[in-house]
């Protein structure tokens, strides 16, 4: 300290110039986490930290709690929805049910717009916690608006995506959460996942707050414009993302069971936290797309349905804080192709899955391709392909770990098909059965440790 001539105590010129540091320094970090931008829809912009607005009912929307953004939710947006290449959806309210795999104390909401012709203004959405399975009702004191920069409104461009300002909310494990939004004019095709196994909810009109269900009287079977749902959780630590076709999608699964094999996957995660083992504590998110392939993109521009190579970076890096991927791919790209597909270029390209996935620190768990005998698509040089594929994958010459769906599903008295209990019937996808059969089947230690050092 110094003293001026009238007694009075003085700030060294240095250590004033490190006080003002400090101070713009705070300015700075408060204004970064009050940005929220329009990004396009490939993953490499998301954020894992973004400012509230206000939330109804519920003050400042950013969480007074601490703990980790991890996904709690997500879905692969696939294509345009067919029937509303002109009008979209406008004046109606779109209610999505989700089904989280963990809990937190705040949540965001992403929307996307990648399959639209022009923008998509959304005037009012919002976020609850579903009163029952099965049903367009929520509770009503966690209804809350959702906000984008302080705004109820947003227009996300086409070929976007965007991200809600965060707010206060109770999102249980376990749980559906209605995400719901209403935009009142026309943007040409509404991005969506056809293949949710989980019943949606449209209503005529702006109803984006109702807690009653009541308006919501048309069903859908469809995810449409929300890809994910983070959360502030203190149950979790970092997100796993399954990223595969119709297996993982679970397309012969039972309808609002969520006996997708990534749900079973969590649950077991849960339970052997409860019973005290020492697992790691991930959400797991499902990336599935129904006849998804390695190599090959759907057609369209941008294309439905793009390969896993194409869509790695916005599925996967995308979402927030990925500690270990899942890759359970292969089995479209030999079925799929018009003679006899090369074992080799399909290795190939999940060596590059594995390759990216290393780049980003993150660990990479495969998995053996499942049977088809007794499908229409069946060749014994498909099938030749298939075991090739498998045989290497075991070797651990593709991924940092293996889970082995092929021998836990196999018919031991003729391994080419399903043993009976685990086949839905088509030879191709699994039983309700089946798909606990493969969760169970993957090794939860596994998911320990990250990528390999590079040498």
């Amino acid at each position: 300290m110094t003293r001026g001539r009238d007694g009075d105590t003085s700030v060294p010129p240095a250590r004033q110039r490190a006080l003002l540091a400090a101070i713009v320094a705070a300015i700075v970090a408060v204004s970064a986490t009050i940005y929220v931008g329009v990004a396009a829809d490939d993953g490499t912009t998301h954020r894992d930290t973004l400012a509230g607005g206000h939330g109804e009912r519920n003050g400042p929307a950013a969480p007074a709690s601490t703990g980790t953004w991890v996904s709690s939710w997500a879905t692969a947006p696939v294509g345009g929805e067919p029937g509303t290449e002109l009008t979209g959806l406008a004046g109606r309210s779109v209610r999505n049910v989700v089904h989280t795999s963990t809990g937190g104390t705040g949540a965001r909401v992403t929307l996307s717009n990648l399959y639209g012709q022009s923008p998509l203004t959304v005037t009012h959405a919002s976020i609850a916690v579903s009163a029952a399975p099965g049903t367009a009702e929520a509770l009503a004191e966690t209804v809350r608006r959702l906000t984008f920069t302080g705004s109820p409104t947003v227009v996300v461009p086409a070929g976007g995506q965007v991200t809600s300002d965060v707010v206060r909310l109770a999102v249980p494990h376990d749980g559906d959460v209605l995400v719901t939004t209403y935009s009142p004019t026309a943007s040409g095709p509404v991005t969506y996942h056809p293949h949710a196994r989980q019943i949606s909810y449209v209503a005529d009109g702006e109803h984006t707050r109702d807690a009653s269900g009541a308006a919501y009287t048309e069903r859908s079977t469809f995810w449409r414009y929300v890809t994910a749902l983070d959360v502030l959780s203190n149950e979790s630590d970092g997100t796993v993302v399954v990223l595969g076709d119709s297996l993982t999608d679970g397309i012969t699964s039972t309808v609002g069971a969520n006996n997708r094999w990534p749900d079973v996957l969590s649950d077991r995660l849960r339970a052997a936290l409860a019973a005290g083992r020492d697992v790691r504590r991930y959400s797991v998110v499902n990336e599935g797309i129904s006849g998804n392939q390695i190599l090959t993109d759907g057609l369209g521009r941008p294309a439905e349905n793009p390969s896993g190579l194409n869509r790695f970076g916005r599925d996967v890096l995308g979402r927030t804080n990925v500690k270990v991927v899942v890759v359970v791919l292969g089995i479209n790209d030999i079925l799929r192709h018009p003679g006899t597909a090369d074992p080799d270029r399909i290795l190939a390209g999940l060596n590059t899955l594995v390759e990216r996935a290393h780049a980003r620190g993150l660990k990479v768990v495969g998995a053996t391709l499942m049977p088809f005998g007794g499908h229409r698509g069946y060749t014994d040089a498909r099938e030749a392909v298939r075991q090739r594929i498998n045989e290497e994958i075991r070797a651990g010459r593709v991924f940092d770990a293996v889970a082995d769906f092929d021998k836990a599903l196999r018919d031991p008295y003729d391994p080419r098909r399903f043993r009976p209990d685990y086949d839905s019937g088509d030879h191709l996808h699994p039983s309700d059965k089946g798909y606990t059969k493969m969760a169970e089947a993957f090794d939860l230690d596994s998911l320990e440790g990250g990528a390999p050092a590079e040498l």
